[in-house]
């Protein structure tokens, strides 16, 4: 008996496990295990330790953004790039059916008044009237003139930072006005995240939590663009509670829903004009994932 111990007490531990989970006794019901179980279960432990003794306050922010809705103005250079391109169309192009009638009338004028015209042609029309194509130009000028473009630019509409119609040439931002420690910051919508969900799902509740619950927005990715830190100052601070940290989620907003109160603190701003709201740190570390499209 003596033999067969020492070869068992030199085995390594991993040895003994495999051939622990290959007898008998595992067989009879207690769950098999190995050292791959084991190793991943201490990483699992070790990792939920970590992140409950984490100093950071951990919240998730959207940034929405209203793409464009008509077609900027062009510059100088693109409308003398427009002129160039239709002028080009125009001299190699064909001659529209309009533009043909118009040739066959001026020719079937031109044999009139050269009295070699045959009047049998308008014997094959009956009593149908004759419209010249002159006549549907005239008639497509008169109702050019009544017609009334919507505007491009609406004053009263640019300047109400509240409204979603403003500035319909230029994406646009959505800010929130939150609770900050004693005051109240302008800010992307965000919210602190809470156990069981992901940071996605944060952001989510973050839009969802706003006063125009009416929004809704397709994320781009489950994967935060940004993250911007802070930490408290020295007199708040204690040791399960440093500062916080911020991921953001990028947005497009796909249904705006009903109009928001005129006393919502909300507001949609242009690229150019976040500056005036946000804080230079957190607008240093917003600029980098916001395109002015």
């Amino acid at each position: 008996m003596a033999a067969p111990c020492r070869r068992m007490a030199s085995r390594s531990l991993l040895q003994f496990l495999s051939c622990f989970s290959r007898t008998a006794v595992g067989n009879a019901g207690f769950r098999q295990f190995s050292s791959t179980s084991v190793c991943r279960a201490t990483l699992m432990t070790q990792s939920v330790t970590a992140r409950a003794r984490s100093p950071w306050t951990l919240m998730a922010a959207v940034c929405l953004q209203r793409f464009p809705v008509i077609s900027a103005d062009c510059t100088p250079i693109e409308q003398q790039f427009r002129q160039m391109m239709r002028q080009m169309e125009l001299e190699k192009s064909l001659l529209s059916d309009h533009e043909l009638r118009l040739l066959e009338d001026a020719e079937r004028m031109s044999r009139k008044q050269a009295d070699d015209y045959d009047s049998d042609e308008d014997d094959d029309l009956g009593d149908q009237e004759i419209v010249l194509a002159q006549d549907l130009e005239d008639s497509w000028e008169q109702k050019l003139k009544s017609f009334q473009p919507t505007p491009r630019v609406t004053a009263d509409t640019d300047e109400d930072l509240t409204s979603l119609e403003r500035c319909l040439a230029d994406s646009l931002f959505l800010l929130a006005e939150q609770q900050v420690g004693e005051g109240k910051l302008w800010l992307l919508p965000q919210t602190r995240w809470q156990d069981g969900e992901t940071l996605r799902q944060t952001a989510e509740r973050a839009l969802a939590s706003l006063p125009a619950a009416g929004l809704k927005a397709t994320f781009l990715g489950n994967a935060p663009c940004g993250v911007y830190k802070y930490k408290l100052p020295k007199a708040a601070r204690t040791e399960s509670t440093v500062g916080t940290k911020v991921f953001f989620f990028k947005a497009v907003l796909s249904d705006s829903g009903p109009p928001a109160a005129p006393n919502a603190p909300l507001l949609w701003a242009k690229k150019s004009e976040l500056q005036r709201y946000l804080k230079p740190s957190y607008m240093m570390a917003v600029d980098r994932f916001i395109l002015g499209l």
